[in-house]
C-alpha cells in the first residue's frame, strides 16, 4: 500500500539557510572573496540561486526586480 506524505515547504531564501554560492557569479562562497560581486549587487540583481547554484529567471522593471529560483521561489528587490 502507498503512503501519502506532504512535501516538504521550500527553504526560504531569505535567511533561512547559510548561503553557499555567491549570487552573482555563481562560484563558492568559500573560494575566496567577492568584493566586486558584492559592489556590482548593489547595483543589480541577483543572477544565481545562494543556496542551490541554479540560474535564476530574473525580471527588471522600474519599480525594481524579482529572481525566480524553480527550487527556492522568488525574492524581490
Amino acid at each position: 500500500m502507498t503512503e501519502l506524505v506532504e512535501p516538504a515547504p521550500p527553504a526560504d531564501p531569505a535567511g533561512a539557510a547559510t548561503p553557499r554560492w555567491c549570487d552573482r557569479c555563481g562560484e563558492s562562497v568559500a573560494a575566496g572573496p567577492h568584493e566586486a560581486c558584492a559592489a556590482a549587487r548593489a547595483l543589480e540583481p541577483p543572477r544565481w540561486c545562494a543556496l542551490c547554484r541554479r540560474r535564476m529567471k530574473v525580471q527588471v522593471v522600474p519599480t525594481g526586480w524579482s529572481a525566480v529560483c524553480v527550487e527556492h521561489g522568488e525574492i524581490r528587490g
